[in-house]
């Protein structure tokens, strides 16, 4: 069983930075593809970033290339989403999930599994 719970949101000026963590209670983490979406107001979830089961490899939207960084600790079972020079644009509620398949999913409907959400403010 996995379950997904984001941390580390929360309100930082424009330029600044954030890294969200997400854990997972389960014990089978290391087999999942892991990724972070995000969702803002009026606007539908849309993908953020994503790694692979042993974090060897990594695909980013182009509106976070450069800025975000996807990382994961399987020993932890946690993955974590460094974000730099952050945007107001960037503000929105932000999802982590899990997903058994074997190449790097963007698609919602490829994720079997998904936190609350964990909400980043990004003030002008």
């Amino acid at each position: 069983q996995v379950q997904l719970v984001e941390s580390g949101g929360g309100l930082v000026q424009a330029g600044g930075s954030l890294r969200l963590s997400c854990a997972d209670s389960g014990r089978t983490f290391s087999l999942y593809t892991m990724a972070w979406f995000c969702q803002a107001p009026g606007k539908e979830r849309e993908f953020v970033a994503a790694i692979s089961w042993s974090g060897g490899r990594t695909d980013y939207a182009d509106s976070v290339k450069g800025r975000f960084t996807i990382s994961r600790d399987n020993a932890k079972n946690t993955a974590y989403l460094q974000m730099n020079s952050l945007k107001p644009e960037d503000t929105a509620v932000y999802y982590c999930a899990a997903s058994r398949s074997p190449v790097i999913p963007r698609k919602e409907d490829e994720f079997a599994y998904w936190g609350l959400g964990t909400q980043v403010t990004v003030s002008s």
